[in-house]
């Protein structure tokens, strides 16, 4: 097996990861809840979901053969909360994640070595991988913890549940031998 593809497959399930515990996060969110914010220096979760989209559909599209960071993205304007509906959060999420997903798809190992830019700045297409995974992984996590705080004690985990470890070792344990 070549390392390369093994690559591929690895992070193209990593973002997938990513993605369902955003899904999971924001299903769980009502349309009031995805506007709320700590502070007027935090973000909503509407506010992160049209900075990662924005982010997603500039960085992926036309990957390979130009700048990552469009002319026609408004970066500011992501800051900017005015999505009116969750129905309309849920599009502009799925939006990003099928520019991205995608775009991995269409990658092959010969390509993790080529130079891609993002604001002129030369990155290995692996480095650049790499580098949108840290960032989404980041906001996926405050998309979570938000969503955590808000729902309080109607969340429904989407890890192991406190205290609930052993049980959940055993599990696996036990899955892991039967193949």
């Amino acid at each position: 097996m070549l390392v390369g593809k093994e690559y591929l497959r690895v992070v193209l399930e990593r973002f997938n990861s990513l993605k369902s515990l955003g899904d999971r996060s924001l299903n769980q969110l009502s349309e009031n809840e995805i506007h709320w914010k700590y502070n007027d220096e935090s973000n909503s979760v509407a506010i992160i979901v049209k900075h990662l989209s924005g982010n997603m559909v500039s960085r992926w599209s036309d990957f390979l053969t130009s700048d990552g960071e469009k002319e026609y993205r408004k970066r500011d304007e992501e800051f900017i909360d005015d999505i009116e509906t969750k129905a309309e959060l849920i599009t502009v999420w799925e939006n990003g994640w099928k520019v991205l997903l995608e775009s991995i798809n269409e990658l092959s190992e010969q390509d993790l070595l080529n130079t891609i830019y993002i604001r002129g700045e030369s990155h290995l297409v692996l480095e650049a991988i790499e580098r949108q995974m840290a960032h989404y992984a980041y906001h996926t996590g405050q998309i979570v913890y938000v969503s955590k705080q808000l729902k309080d004690n109607d969340w429904n985990s989407l890890s192991i549940p406190k205290g609930k470890s052993k049980e959940y070792l055993e599990e696996m344990l036990n899955k892991h031998q039967e193949k």
